[in-house]
């Protein structure tokens, strides 16, 4: 393998029903840092069927160029044949880094892909850096249950791949005046020589708690002793009209569902405002909610790690706290005369 002959920063850039996810305009924008390190160009890859039109967006968002298979075999996300495109699109154009959304179709994917390309793939990624004078992509993720961070490297095989965790990165303003190549790929792919078969899509409309997409949440932690006191957590989320979480000790005590739970094997956030009540600041929970834009911490201890992440910190008992919170949040909206927007 003759790493000289791979050159570029590559992100895939999921869509489902002509909409782009989330997670891949913020690829971008750590692509973006990425291939400006190395002084590479920043690529972005689609598949789907009639999606052209979304490259543009694509650029907008810090791509230079944007590669397209437009084919209706592509309509619905299936291994296959989406695996078909990228392999397609690697062995051509030989990309030495591929960044995936660690969603559930860009986790099969990317796996699908690693597999058949021999590579390697470092899984559900927080942090993304390069080594510019080795060109290695240094993908960090917690290790040993949460207890370190390990970087990993792919140090013998071409492209370097990982997938990352939504909400860990931060997508760039979109810039429309931005110009970029859109090259469009043609594959063969025929629906009868597909082994699956999409039948019937079915949307989830049951009514769940979507933490991804809040902007204030009240987060609690085994510090609030017992699942009397963390009422006042839900108490003080239903006075500022926020969401409600945990860490993973709340949902393993049965004190929430695991929907519910912020942090390595739950939820990443990235709400407006994070309290964080009673929680000591494991880094499997950090990682799950650093982004946030302000997060006000309450603990008794004044040596626990979450106040080196906290934008506030109060040292205290949260049972006195909490109440104390409510009762001003309160009398806040009864001067205003109703509802008050905290974010």
């Amino acid at each position: 393998m003759n790493f000289d002959d791979y050159c570029g920063v590559w992100v895939f850039i999921e869509q489902n029903d002509g909409k782009i996810e989330g997670v891949s305009l913020e690829l971008l924008g750590a692509g973006r840092s990425l291939a400006d390190k190395l002084q590479v160009p920043l690529s972005g890859f689609i598949l789907g069927d009639g999606i052209r039109s979304l490259a543009s967006q694509v650029i907008a968002y810090g791509a230079d160029q944007v590669y397209v298979i437009d084919h209706p075999v592509l309509k619905h996300y299936r291994t296959e044949s989406y695996m078909k495109g990228v392999i397609h699109l690697a062995q051509n154009y030989k990309p030495e880094i591929i960044l995936y959304g660690a969603t559930p179709n860009g986790k099969d994917l990317a796996s699908a892909v690693a597999t058949d390309l021999n590579t390697g793939l470092t899984a559900d990624t927080t942090m993304l850096d390069v080594d510019v004078d080795k060109r290695l992509l240094e993908a960090s993720r917690p290790a040993f249950g949460g207890n370190i961070m390990a970087t990993i490297l792919c140090k013998k095989h071409r492209p370097q791949m990982a997938t990352v965790r939504p909400k860990v990165m931060k997508a760039l303003a979109p810039d429309s005046g931005r110009n970029g190549k859109v090259i469009e790929e043609n594959i063969s792919l025929k629906e009868e020589e597909m082994r699956t078969k999409v039948l019937q899509i079915v949307n989830d409309v049951t009514k769940k708690t979507n933490l991804a997409d809040a902007h204030v949440i009240v987060c609690g932690g085994k510090g609030m002793g017992d699942l009397q006191n963390f009422q006042l957590i839900h108490e003080l989320a239903e006075t500022i009209g926020a969401s409600v979480g945990g860490t993973r000790d709340v949902v393993e005590a049965g004190w929430l569902p695991h929907e519910q739970q912020v942090g390595q094997t739950g939820e990443t956030v990235t709400p407006k405002i994070y309290f964080a009540i009673g929680i000591s600041g494991a880094i499997q929970h950090v990682v799950g909610m650093k982004n946030s834009e302000l997060i006000i911490a309450i603990n008794k201890d004044p040596n626990a790690p979450i106040f080196d992440v906290a934008t506030y910190g109060i040292v205290g008992d949260a049972m006195e706290i909490v109440p104390a919170l409510i009762e001003q949040f309160k009398s806040l909206r009864t001067e205003k005369g109703g509802e008050v927007s905290y974010v």
